[in-house]
């Protein structure tokens, strides 16, 4: 009988690497999403709203391990009805997981639910790990906060439980990487703001990787800080951004002309001008080898694969 394992929220980008992953390794999948509940690509997609207990629960008895991507994207103005919802959908879901763990005979051995490194503070030179990372109060960082304090609140004592602090997913369909790639071929990828904002950043094949060391290490638990061991610049990145495109310039985008545009593209100018200075800590320990650790190998890595 195959392994199953469940991904809430795995129709996105990261939901369907993983997905991909484990379908090749023989395993069982299911897809819990808002969408049709059908079966395609070795994956099984049932329909669920996260909110409400319906028959998807019944899949969780006897699953190896259930993994939690649910939450609104937070590439979107930060309006009062869309912070209600990316609070409410994140911390919902969670607790619902939670309430149909703590019920099953036989629950799942691992329980991975998403995070984020945008749960520590603006640093430009303090390097956050998960034993001395400084976390702040600011609305990112409250619904990390919030996100977490649900997840550890579920009482589930035969299941082991990680919240994956996961960096900027590097990857060719979808993330961060696309956007930033096409900035720089088009002429537009010089610094943003001051250019000196750290960029933690991970590899989509690292991330992977990361997720099922987590799944094998049954030694691992808590908060665990999904980045690559060397953090950039954002400066730096989008250098390398222009060499492998062959563009000898890019016009630089100053702060006041990001909160701009971020307006009118409908999304928030945190999510480039925010220093984030990760580092890896409890993987690093663990000896986890990453395969992708300095961000001029992963972008020419990702540029080869999409060629």
């Amino acid at each position: 009988m195959k392994s199953r394992i469940i991904i809430a929220g795995g129709s996105g980008f990261i939901g369907q690497e993983l997905a991909k992953h484990f379908v090749s390794q023989g395993k069982d999948v299911i897809i819990l999403t808002r969408g049709k509940s059908n079966k395609q690509n070795g994956m099984t997609f049932l329909n669920w709203n996260g909110k409400t207990i319906d028959s998807w629960a019944r899949t969780f008895e006897g699953a190896e391990t259930v993994i939690n991507l649910t939450g609104k994207s937070v590439d979107c103005r930060y309006t009062k009805s869309n912070k209600r919802e990316i609070l409410a959908s994140r911390v919902d879901a969670t607790q619902l997981i939670g309430r149909v763990i703590s019920q099953l005979r036989n629950p799942p051995s691992v329980w991975i639910n998403a995070s984020t490194a945008t749960i520590y503070k603006h640093s430009l030179f303090k390097e956050m790990t998960e034993s001395n990372g400084e976390i702040g109060n600011d609305f990112s960082m409250t619904v990390a906060k919030r996100w977490e304090k649900a997840f550890y609140a579920c009482e589930t004592p035969n299941t082991r439980k990680v919240a994956t602090r996961v960096s900027l997913v590097m990857g060719n369909s979808g993330g961060v990487f696309p956007v930033l790639n096409n900035l720089a071929k088009f002429g537009l990828g010089g610094k943003h703001g001051l250019g000196t904002q750290k960029f933690a950043w991970i590899h989509i094949e690292d991330l992977i990787a990361a997720f099922q060391f987590i799944i094998d290490q049954s030694t691992l638990k808590g908060s665990i800080n999904i980045t690559a061991p060397n953090s950039s610049t954002n400066s730096e990145v989008m250098f390398h951004l222009r060499q492998v495109n062959h563009m000898g310039f890019g016009i630089p985008t100053p702060k006041t002309l990001l909160k701009i545009g971020s307006f009118f593209l409908s999304t928030e100018p945190e999510l480039i001008l925010k220093s984030r200075y990760v580092y890896p800590e409890i993987l690093c320990k663990a000896n986890f080898k990453f395969k992708f650790s300095i961000v001029e190998n992963a972008i020419a890595n990702l540029i080869q694969v999409s060629n």
